[in-house]
């Protein structure tokens, strides 16, 4: 069964149709946002969210570099992930890592070197090969790249554009089984009650998540973050880490992060890599994710202070007493 979920000024043929399409969308929206409001630990112990694991995942980057000109952005990196993983790449700004996630995403053509994931070639890919690698490494913005005007749940069901027809994709048209989808994603990431809201409306950490819902929407096998909470104050920045991590250990996806600070890198990753200048400057555990290290990686004096760039709640609230008692 076919319904439109899209506001009037998308679709002026067919108005009187139209109208009634979007009552019984918003009829849908109230039953079924009830009905999972009432069942949600149900809901989620059944798991009728849950989307296939993945195993054996492998993504290798070997020697990859990036020109823009006489500027080197990635200088050979080499990164070997042998099993899905959560990976947080830090670094300051400049340093490559977007130009990185990008080139693994084929958002951007690498200059040299070489990306495999599953023993296929990425960097060479082109038209409907490409387009089918895209939809199967998701990738969420900084600045959540929403449609304002849409409602959430469109804005979720973008995410199989990839595999819906021209004709479906002009109308916005959905089966109703990927409109159940959609809010059972944004129920599992505590905002199905959003659903018919336009995304405008909603603050920051909220349209985050719905970034994220239309990135599960694709099923990926990797999910890159580019500095997915750099524009989030404290809380909403916890709260979208941990729905990446719970993706994580829940559906057995790679997660790559790139993160500004260096808490929530040791806090929700397994592994972290340090990029300064292009280069891959460190590669290892949070535990040896040391001050010390910080510092090279940030090109940083010995006044360094990760304090600065905390997302921590106790540590921000520390910073201020100390401030404040600065000023008495």
């Amino acid at each position: 069964m076919w319904i439109t979920v899209v506001p009037r000024q998308y679709v002026p043929i067919a108005a009187k149709a139209y109208a009634s399409s979007v009552l019984r969308v918003s009829c849908f929206f109230y039953s079924y946002v009830k009905k999972l409001t009432q069942n949600r630990h149900q809901t989620v112990a059944s798991s009728v969210y849950a989307l296939t694991k993945h195993g054996g995942d492998m993504l290798k980057i070997d020697k990859l570099t990036k020109r823009f000109g006489d500027k080197t952005a990635v200088d050979a990196a080499n990164i070997l992930v042998e099993k899905p993983s959560m990976i947080g790449i830090i670094g300051r700004s400049g340093a490559g890592k977007s130009t990185l996630l990008r080139m693994v995403n084929c958002l951007s053509d690498a200059s040299e070197g070489t990306i495999t994931f599953e023993g296929e070639e990425i960097t060479g890919l082109r038209g409907a090969a490409r387009r089918n690698w895209q939809s199967r490494c998701a990738m969420i913005f900084q600045q959540f790249n929403l449609v304002p005007r849409l409602d959430v749940v469109s804005n979720v069901l973008h995410g199989t554009l990839n595999k819906r027809s021209t004709f479906a994709t002009m109308f916005n048209l959905y089966p109703q089984s990927d409109i159940h989808r959609a809010i059972e994603i944004l129920d599992r990431l505590g905002i199905a009650e959003q659903a018919p809201k336009r995304a405008e409306a909603l603050s920051g950490g909220q349209q985050q998540r719905v970034a994220i819902a239309r990135a599960l929407m694709q099923d990926p096998k990797i999910i890159l973050a580019d500095e997915p909470i750099a524009s989030l104050d404290p809380m909403n920045a916890q709260v979208v880490m941990q729905a990446l991590r719970r993706i994580h250990e829940e559906d057995g996806r790679m997660v790559i992060a790139n993160l500004h600070t260096l808490d929530t890198a040791r806090r929700y990753c397994d592994r972290v890599i340090g990029m300064r200048d292009g280069r891959i400057v460190f590669d290892g555990t949070p535990e040896q994710l040391t001050t010390g290290v910080a510092r090279d990686i940030y090109g940083a004096g010995t006044d360094f202070s990760e304090a600065a760039t905390s997302t921590e709640i106790e540590t921000l609230d520390r910073s201020e007493v100390r401030e404040a008692k600065a000023y008495a």
